[in-house]
């Protein structure tokens, strides 16, 4: 197996009541970072998984109706802390960037997008679909804010689901199939449902064992130990609550039989760097 080097970054974050993403939480208001992840591959360069916050959200959310977002959920973005900025800070300029990969287009994913015109950016077709086929006020009611994505089109775009597909085996047959983006097994793309149409994490391997990037799959790593999801409302307003529950047992499971595996969801404070750049 390829091993990967990576790291994560924080861009951003934003607050809700820790009850919004569990269901027996408090209703205290805390901080849930928007983590971003950076690999290396031998072959192909570097890849983002997600982009986190940015000038171009906050731009795209000042007016009406979208500035609703950041009322609903309030957003911190301290200067320098965008993704290009910190990654400029690590000698990685924007066009050192090959991928991105998007585990779903809500816009504390894809805020930073615009950052990275040149990379080659891989989603699922049925996020892109389902984007749109709504109207911009429905989009903004589930989290989507398409002028995010600029001026990229369908063309422009690789799709998950084109990659070939592999059956998962042992710990991971829940899952059923991934997606082999480089065909090499380096990189699998997990489908993830519930939370959002399209919604994936991605596995791979570095030099101490496998990684599991969940992206919103769970909001902290807690929760999935103690399969505890957020509360009904919240996931039947943003997904599907059923599938989302079903798609948290199964991770729950995983993390049972596999303790040591390093399970990353994208807004988990566990897992926040310590410093910018921080090596996982």
């Amino acid at each position: 197996m390829t091993a990967l080097e990576w790291r994560l970054y924080e861009a951003g974050h934003c607050t809700h009541p820790e009850r919004a993403t569990r269901r027996d939480g408090p209703l205290r208001a805390c901080e849930f970072p928007a983590l971003v992840a950076l690999l290396r591959h031998p072959a192909h360069g570097w890849i983002l998984f997600d982009t986190g916050y940015s000038e171009h959200f906050m731009a795209a959310t000042q007016a009406f109706p979208e500035r609703l977002y950041r009322w609903v959920t309030p957003v911190r973005l301290q200067p320098r802390q965008t993704l290009r900025e910190q990654l400029l800070c690590d000698g990685i300029g924007v066009d050192d960037i090959g991928w991105i990969l998007l585990s779903h287009l809500h816009a504390d994913h894809i805020g930073g997008l615009a950052d990275f015109p040149h990379a080659r950016v891989a989603m699922s077709r049925e996020a892109w679909r389902d984007l749109h086929a709504r109207s911009r006020l429905g989009a903004l009611r589930v989290g989507l804010v398409p002028a995010l994505l600029g001026a990229r089109d369908a063309a422009t775009l690789h799709w998950f689901e084109d990659r070939p597909a592999r059956a998962l085996e042992g710990s991971l047959s829940d899952f059923g199939s991934a997606h082999d983006l480089f065909g090499d097994g380096s990189v699998r793309l997990i489908p993830l449902p519930g939370h959002a149409a399209g919604h994936y994490g991605i596995w791979f391997e570095d030099g101490s064992g496998p990684v599991f990037l969940v992206g919103d799959a769970a909001w902290s790593t807690q929760a999935i130990r103690d399969n505890v999801p957020p509360p009904g409302v919240v996931t039947d307003w943003l997904g599907d609550t059923p599938v989302y529950r079903r798609t948290l047992a199964h991770l729950h499971a995983l993390h049972a039989a596999e303790p040591r595996l390093r399970i990353v969801p994208s807004h988990c404070r566990e897992w926040r760097p310590a410093r910018t750049g921080t090596p996982a």
